[in-house]
């Protein structure tokens, strides 16, 4: 049975705004961060679990969770994550621990984990004409680049009116109106996916990724040394070993290794993870800095980050027409390359650095050439998978962004912990973004092919 052709926007309206939740808490909570830090006593490892602790699960279950949407039906799923996020949302506004706080944050990734694939599914089962579900795709990654623009904005205002917990506290609303609007406009049949579910990769998968995750933030307090980071770093290795040997072997992988055979894929998933590394990375330590170094207020500090994702939206719809002519590969070359001289320009940050406009326009090519690049991968990615295993191959796109994240994340924030001065470790948060940036470029020229739509 095929879904009625929507009459009105509303089954749009419905699955954008959950789509719209989950990538604004990517960004919305850093520029909270500094008030957070003082309000719950965290330390900086501390606000490095409050960042990573969606992340990690949004990462791990991401590709679980378009299966189970599959099994049980994408409406029911797509529901299940709006309300596991807004309790998530009230329990994170109501936490009187960092350690809570975290907890909360955990599950508002497992919600955000079923809300992504389940909204493009919908979308495809809600619009039957072809050009009206491109048109509705399209739309759904504007509002993507939307929320990851006004994110740090939006997270200022809120913060400074209301308070950090605001942050959290906004998402009752609108995913309560998605719940709603979903439960009356959007048709999915009950469905029984034909296939089964990898639960010995996910679990794999999880304890893999928690265990990468826990090395790498708590090594900026115990030191790399310690015993518990190298049993975590000991435990993501033998997982990750064990991940391949049951993905090589299950009939029904959660993430079939023969995609990897071909350069093209492999290369665009790693670009994937390269661009959130040195992009989240350093969103992480920019409110840091704006506010205990530079002494910005809250807003302030807000306005003075929004050249890193104010160019997504602009950049991503440039970067999809020139690479509909040309092909992935040269805009990609050209993103990471405008990226990573954004990186290394931005090394002039110091507690008086001359003048603000020379901070914003090194933040703004690295956001520029971030979103310059993803289109492209995310288009060279699609293209050199089969065509029955598009979706898996997004879905591994999108998985490994979101680990790459959390360990630009973990990493950025151990080295300023680490480093002598704040500043010092900073300047080698950006040699390390921009230095991975050029290097995925030249990865690029070499290894991807130009590939044709199956």
């Amino acid at each position: 049975m095929q879904a009625a052709k929507p009459t009105t926007p509303m089954p749009l309206i419905a699955l954008v705004l959950g789509f719209f939740m989950v990538i604004i808490d990517v960004t919305i909570v850093n520029v909270a961060l500094p008030s957070i830090q003082i309000n719950l006593n965290a330390s900086v490892s501390g606000l490095q679990w409050i960042v990573d602790g969606y992340t990690l699960t949004f990462a791990s279950l991401l590709l679980s969770a378009g299966n189970l949407g599959d099994r049980f039906g994408a409406k029911i799923a797509y529901i299940c994550g709006l309300a596991i996020f807004v309790l998530s949302s009230l329990g994170c506004g109501l936490a009187n621990t960092f350690v809570l706080l975290t907890v909360f944050r955990l599950l508002q990734g497992v919600g955000a984990a079923f809300l992504v694939p389940t909204s493009l599914a919908l979308i495809n089962s809600s619009y039957e004409n072809k050009k009206d579900r491109a048109q509705a795709i399209g739309i759904w990654a504007a509002v993507g680049g939307i929320a990851a623009a006004s994110g740090p904005l939006i997270g200022a205002a809120l913060t400074a009116s209301f308070g950090w917990r605001a942050v959290f506290f906004v998402n009752i609303p609108v995913g309560i109106i998605g719940i709603l609007l979903t439960m009356k406009y959007i048709t999915n049949p009950f469905s029984i996916a034909k296939h089964g579910f990898d639960i010995h990769g996910q679990i794999l998968a999880i304890v893999g990724i928690a265990a990468l995750a826990f090395g790498l933030i708590e090594a900026g307090r115990l030191g790399w040394m310690s015993a518990l980071v190298i049993s975590a770093f000991i435990i993501f290795l033998m997982s990750f070993i064990a991940f391949l040997a049951v993905e090589q072997r299950t009939i029904l992988p959660m993430l079939p290794l023969s995609l990897f055979q071909s350069k093209t894929f492999s290369t665009a998933i790693a670009i994937g993870m390269i661009l959130n590394i040195g992009f989240y990375g350093e969103l992480f330590i920019l409110p840091l800095y704006f506010q205990q170094i530079r002494e910005y207020s809250v807003l302030m500090t807000g306005l003075a980050i929004l050249p890193l994702p104010g160019f997504v939206a602009l950049a991503s719809y440039i970067a999809g027409r020139i690479a509909s002519i040309t092909g992935p590969r040269l805009p990609m070359i050209a993103g990471l390359i405008i990226g990573g001289i954004g990186f290394f320009a931005l090394l002039i940050v110091g507690r008086h650095a001359p003048s603000y406009l020379l901070l914003a326009l090194p933040l703004a090519a690295i956001g520029f050439g971030t979103a310059f690049t993803m289109p492209a991968a995310t288009i060279a990615v699609i293209n050199a998978a089969p065509k029955d295993q598009a979706g898996i191959a997004s879905g591994a796109l999108n998985a490994s962004r979101q680990v790459g994240s959390l360990i630009g994340v973990a990493i950025f924030g151990t080295i300023i912990t680490t480093s002598a001065n704040f500043i010092f470790g900073m300047q080698i948060t950006l040699l390390i973004g921009g230095c991975i940036f050029l290097i995925g470029a030249l990865v690029t020229a070499v290894f991807l092919q130009e590939t044709h739509s199956n």
